[in-house]
Parts: C-alpha cells; structure tokens; sequence
C-alpha cells in the first residue's frame, strides 16, 4: 500500500465537494463490533508511533516544523509570493526528510487580494467598526458606499423584508447554532442580499466566542445574480446594530472595500511518498492545504493539517516495516486542483482534526502499505 502526502494551495478560495464513500464489490458497512475488533488488533503498531511521536526523538517535532515555516513565511494567501515560497521550502523539507518520489504538480489556483478595507457607522452615532473582506469580493467604488441598514437574523426574514432591502446595506446577525449550519450566512449572504437589492453585505462572524475579532472565510457568488462586496462583522457589532433598531434607530454606514479578484496564478500541490513492498499499487492519502488567509499566520488553519501529514510519513519511515492487519472496507475519491483521483479516505480536513482530534479514518490498510504525502496549496 502507499501512503500518499498532498498539500495543495487555495482551499480557501475553492469548495471541496461533500466526498461520499465508495464501496468495491458492492460491499457494505461493517458493523461497530467487527470495526472495534479490528481496531484492538493495533494495538502494538499504535504503541509504537506514540512511543516515537510523544516521547521519542519525534517529540514536538512537528511543531517545530510548522514553527520554523510560519515565522519565516508568515500569511500564505492563495496566488501570493508568500505561497509559491513556503511550497518551495516544504518540496526541500520533504526531499531532505528521505521521503520517496517528491516532486511538485503545476495547478491553477485563485488569485485574490484584500486591498484596504474600511466601515464606519455614521447613524446613529460615529463608531469605526472591525470588518474583514470575505474571499473572493468585489471591492466597492472607491468613494465606497453610503447606504442605510438593514438587520435580518435569517435568511427567511430577509425574504419577509425583501421590499425593505433594495438600496440598503443588508447586516446578518444570524445566531451561531454550528459552523456547518451557520457558515452557510457567510458563503450565501451576498449572493441572497443581492437577489433583494442590496448594495452590500454585512455578515457576523461566525463564530461561537468573539473577543471583537472578525473572520474571514470564503463567499460565493451565483450566476446571474449582481456580485455586491461583501465582508464579515463582529459578533459585538452585529448585536449591537440588533439592539439599535430594535429601538426604532435608523443605522449608516459608509463601506469601503479594495478587494480585487485576479486570472487564476500558477502554482504547485507538493507531493511525497512512501511505498509498500507488498501492495505498493493502493494509496492511503493524507494531506492538508499550505495556504492560508492574510490576516493570520495560518498556523491552524492549515499549517497544521499540512505538517501532521508530513509527519505521518515521517513517523512510519522512521520506525521502518509495520504490519496492518489487512482489512476490507470503503475507498473514497477526490479531486482537487489535480488530474489524478486517488483511491483514499480523507475523512475530514486537518484543520477539523486538529480543532476535533478526530484525526484521520484510513480505510483499506494493508501491509506492507505504501504511504503517500500529498500536500495540496
């Protein structure tokens, strides 16, 4: 079996599909006995990689790693210099790690800037409010735009008062139930707003806690609905602006936004292997995107899920041979900003693993395996 590691760039700018299982042979789901039987068969082999990573010559390793790169590269927005340098020092970090068959595949990713980014409450009273650009944005004139607000907590409300949004900076101050729930507010908000009149979108974070601290994030626009800039609030900001009209206040604000979306850049997912003697034709993938946003070092998001890719395969070429009980079970597939589509299970990003300790579910394990490090931009 091989053992792949994928880092790719731009996962933020670009959705990955919901991936569903594929099953060979018409096969089925195992039952949780016959999962946790196998599981207990592991035992040895997973002593071993936690005796190396947490107490041997691989502790903290990793984070020594992701340490060095973001102190030395810092935010790697997708198309940015910044970018293209941390994929070169990862291609030489893994070449100098011993891993198999390194090497870089040209790809195509987004390329979009945040440029200076400005709102300002006028109404009711003057208040300079904390807004960060939502991936993929327009920008707006550059005298930005001066228009009255209107508050919704739901997109049903927004269609109850479609007639009241036309001409208006529409605010979401949706209540964060989960992210998967509530995040639909930043990717579909202005798309939603536009469809009623709106100059602009304004969407609270999302986020379960805030310290004042907006998050970006993608967005998407439709087609056949007008693009209208976008950005993200404050949980503080967004309540704030609920408990003024809520009183009969009438809210500005001015919006200035720079964003500016360019043609697709060249780039490179970064790939490195380990290879099985025994079953060196089947792939288990691991990986993680080296982008990240611009506000940030990136460090979690996806710094993180990148280097604990690389050290799976670190931790496996060091300890040597292992035998995996050989188990039959579902094979997904993927393709991302790449041509190939690996048989593999990606069972969610790095980043929910890391948030989660989920980790990763690897299906089709067998021995000897072959471990391939695919590191997407």
């Amino acid at each position: 079996m091989k053992f792949l590691l994928f880092t790719f760039v731009g996962i933020h700018l670009l959705f990955l599909s919901s991936g569903k299982a594929i099953y060979r042979n018409d096969t089925s789901h195992r039952t949780f006995e016959e999962i946790k039987e196998e599981i207990a068969h592991y035992g040895d082999v997973a002593k071993a990689i936690i005796d190396l990573a947490v107490y041997g010559k691989a502790q903290n390793r990793s984070y020594e790693r992701l340490a060095v790169l973001v102190d030395t590269v810092g935010p790697r927005l997708s198309g940015s210099k910044n970018l293209e340098k941390a994929i070169q020092i990862m291609y030489q970090n893994l070449k100098e790690d011993g891993l198999e068959n390194v090497h870089l595949e040209p790809v195509k990713i987004p390329h979009w800037e945040r440029g200076e980014e400005s709102a300002v409450m006028l109404e009711p009273r003057m208040h300079k409010m904390a807004i960060l650009g939502l991936g993929s944005s327009i920008g707006t004139p550059p005298e930005g735009i001066t228009a009255e607000v209107l508050v919704v907590t739901s997109f049903d409300e927004l269609q109850r008062r479609a007639p009241e949004a036309k001409g208006k900076i529409v605010v979401y101050n949706q209540p964060y139930v989960n992210y998967s729930k509530t995040v639909e507010y930043r990717v579909r908000g202005a798309v939603e707003a536009a469809k009623v009149g709106a100059l602009a979108s304004l969407i609270r974070s999302v986020a379960s806690f805030s310290i004042y601290s907006p998050h970006t994030g993608v967005q998407e626009y439709q087609d056949g609905v007008p693009k209208i800039p976008t950005a993200c609030i404050t949980v503080e900001d967004a309540e704030m602006m609920s408990r003024m009209v809520s009183r009969g206040s009438r809210i500005v604000i001015q919006l200035k936004m720079g964003a500016k979306n360019y043609a697709d850049a060249d780039s490179f997912n970064t790939v490195a292997e380990i290879t099985g003697s025994k079953y060196p034709e089947q792939v288990v993938l691991v990986s993680g995107h080296l982008d990240s946003w611009d506000v940030g070092q990136g460090a979690m998001d996806d710094g993180g899920g990148a280097f604990i890719s690389w050290e799976a395969l670190s931790l496996i070429k060091d300890l040597g041979h292992l035998t995996v009980k050989e188990r039959k079970g579902s094979a997904g597939g993927w393709k991302l900003f790449t041509s190939r589509v690996y048989r593999s299970i990606w069972s969610r990003s790095c980043t929910s693993a890391l948030q989660t300790r989920e980790g990763f579910r690897l299906h089709d394990l067998q021995s000897p395996f072959h471990l391939e490090v695919f590191i997407f931009l």
